[in-house]
């Protein structure tokens, strides 16, 4: 096991009514003035939004607001946001929604900070140094970004999809109701478990040892998330597994799950390049890649696949470790394709993917062939277009 910091500042409010928390919550991390930040017309529709407005003015606290983000969020409407809130001197960033959400008020709440432009910190050319604070009112459990240290966005003009990794963009309270996600369609629901699972999976194949604890954590976790994800498909309005499925995206992506072990990320960063290329959502993109990429680098260890197959899928061991461990493999592929997830590039986008188009992602992922992804099997360039390839049947 490696040595390993833990920080997980977020104050967690859960459950049914826990947007009561909300004016309580503002107070105490010291909001004066608030943008609403949320994506599309639901959030109003539903009532969410106009219960939150009311629930700042009966507490007397001024807010703008800024609609429209959309999945993979863009780096355009960070800038618009930066420049409403410096025009309105907002000091707290509301977030209202989901990953794409919350990320994009991270990107806001950074650049209020900085006096340069907030995509170099995407960009590598900058370093974070503080943030606006953050709020968050989950409605979509998959990117785990309400206590997570990451946030993901878009520069369409460059075709560019990037990250920026720092504690000053944890949100400082996260609201979680369960009955918020009654309404999600079932492909948004399958796509937020197989994004959840994916987080944690990509810390636990690790080539680290001794983890014992983490392991016993990170397994408990994707079987859970497993079975009650696809109990959940048959049973949407289901609180007990609506609630395991919230709270599971939160501790996926928390650091809890990789505590002592190098996470791996490749799967994330090529499928970044997916959802770039071709406007695909996160998680129905990384089921088309996971399989595939299994597959690529399953002889680095093939002990630990095997163990994955047991613990977490339920297989029966048969043979050696490498005959388990395709077995895991393919009761995985086989999830997926129960849940409605796409298993390959060609089910994802309608189509086989060019090879310059292939050329194109793997370039970028690679930046310009100057960079590597992944830890338990590092992948260049050329391993990289071997993936796709290989998802690309």
């Amino acid at each position: 096991m490696r040595d390993f910091k833990y920080y997980t500042p977020t104050e967690v409010v859960f459950g049914k009514d826990s947007e009561e928390a909300l004016p309580g919550l503002l107070g105490k991390y010291g909001a004066h003035k608030v943008l609403i930040h949320f994506g599309g017309g639901s959030a109003v529709r539903s009532g969410l939004i106009p219960g939150i407005e009311e629930k700042l003015a009966s507490a007397g606290i001024p807010y703008v607001e800024l609609g429209g983000v959309v999945p993979n969020p863009h780096l355009s409407l960070v800038h618009e946001g930066i420049e409403l809130c410096k025009k309105e001197g907002v000091d707290f960033i509301l977030a209202v929604g989901g990953g794409s959400v919350i990320d994009s008020s991270k990107g806001i709440a950074y650049g209020l900070a900085y006096d340069g432009d907030v995509w170099d910190f995407f960009d590598g050319k900058a370093t974070p140094g503080g943030s606006v604070p953050v709020g968050v009112v989950l409605t979509i459990p998959a990117s785990g970004s309400e206590m997570s240290d990451s946030c993901v966005l878009t520069n369409t003009e460059r075709g560019q999809k990037r990250g920026c990794n720092s504690d000053f963009c944890r949100p400082r309270f996260a609201i979680m109701n369960p009955e918020r996600t009654y309404s999600l369609p079932a492909f948004q629901t399958a796509c937020g478990v197989t994004d959840i699972m994916m987080h944690t999976m990509e810390r636990y194949f690790s080539s680290d040892v001794g983890m014992d604890i983490t392991d016993a954590i990170a397994e408990g976790l994707v079987r859970t998330i497993r079975v009650d994800g696809e109990a959940l498909l048959k049973d949407p309005h289901n609180y007990e597994l609506r609630a395991n499925i919230m709270w599971a995206g939160s501790l996926a992506h928390n650091g809890l799950t990789g505590c002592g072990a190098a996470a791996d990320f490749g799967t994330h960063r090529l499928e970044h390049e997916l959802s770039t290329m071709y406007n695909v959502t996160h998680g129905a993109g990384l089921a088309a890649m996971w399989c595939h990429w299994a597959k690529y680098v399953l002889d680095v260890n093939p002990a630990r696949f095997a163990r994955f197959a047991e613990k977490v899928m339920d297989v029966e061991p048969a043979g050696d470790a490498r005959e388990t461990a395709l077995k895991g493999i393919a009761a995985m592929h086989d999830f997926y394709v129960r849940i409605g997830m796409p298993t390959s590039i060609p089910e994802l986008i309608g189509r086989k993917a060019t090879e310059e188009e292939m050329a194109t992602m793997a370039e970028r992922c690679s930046r310009g062939k100057t960079i590597t992804v992944g830890n338990f099997k590092v992948l260049g360039y050329r391993e990289m277009l071997e993936v796709y390839r290989l998802a690309n049947v």
